[in-house]
């Protein structure tokens, strides 16, 4: 994360960014509005629930398995081809990101390992701990040039100690870099890209942004499109301000169209429909 300088909160000059507090006051009206709906004071359980598996639908989406929602709702069985197993996984993660909040502040890279084991879901040697030099990424989606296992567990240490340290860097900001991070460094021989969005959820949840878990970003990327999705990368990778600040920017407008689609759950809700 080369724009972060020497600063004693590296996350927070981020924030200073062209464009990236428009984006996180964007985002913080778009959440409220969410969270100021009648439904939410009575149901917010069955928001919570739904934002969930739609959460996980775009999630797999963007690894490569873009299935219909109400596929991911009626399936019990994801045992079969890569695609099946994709969405498992995103499942799987999505259902584990609640549990490792307490976690996260004190240890993210324990809560990293944990992720990656619960998405690989076997006991294989490379599962559940950082890449060694020399292991192979299966992550066809994301082109980018490959650090180094050196290099990523420097990396890795380092955003680990921004989060342990905290700051005064707004949620967005963080969840972004910690989102961007993962997908740079590719840190597992696999399911990186479904890890780095499940590790931007529970930032989200952790801060207080989103405490209910009912404004899914998966489901902003995956409309935003994969296309998109991997330009904004580029530019967080690239380390200049303005792509950085792109790919916060992005990452908030992913915010918001998850808000926007849980106030369309909470609306269905009202009318019986759902």
């Amino acid at each position: 994360m080369s724009t972060a300088g020497t600063a004693a909160d590296p996350l927070a000059t981020l924030g200073a960014l062209p464009g990236v507090a428009e984006s996180v006051e964007s985002v913080r009206k778009a959440v409220d509005r969410v969270y100021g709906h009648r439904i939410m004071r009575r149901r917010s359980n069955a928001v919570t629930s739904e934002a969930a598996l739609r959460g996980a639908r775009g999630s797999a989406a963007l690894s490569g398995a873009d299935w219909a929602l109400e596929e991911v709702r009626r399936r019990t069985d994801f045992s079969g081809d890569d695609e099946a197993h994709t969405v498992g996984a995103a499942l799987r993660l999505t259902a584990e990101a609640g549990q490792l909040l307490s976690i996260w502040r004190q240890s993210p890279l324990r809560v990293l390992a944990r992720l990656h084991l619960v998405a690989a879901a076997d006991q294989a040697d490379q599962v559940g701990r950082p890449r060694q030099e020399g292991e192979p990424v299966d992550e066809p989606l994301v082109a980018l040039p490959l650090p180094s296992a050196a290099e990523t567990h420097g990396r890795l240490e380092g955003l680990a100690g921004l989060i342990i340290a905290g700051g005064t860097a707004p949620a967005l900001v963080t969840a972004a870099v910690v989102h961007g991070e993962l997908l740079a460094l590719r840190p597992f021989t696999s399911h990186n890209g479904l890890v780095a969005r499940t590790a931007e959820r529970i930032v989200l949840i952790g801060s207080g942004l989103d405490p209910k878990s009912v404004c899914p970003a998966e489901v902003g990327h995956a409309e935003l499109g994969r296309g998109a999705y991997l330009e904004a990368l580029d530019g967080y990778v690239s380390g200049t301000p303005e792509g950085v600040a792109a790919w916060i920017a992005h990452c908030g407008r992913a915010v918001e169209l998850g808000a926007r689609e849980s106030t369309a759950v909470c609306e269905a809700l009202q009318r019986g429909a759902a």
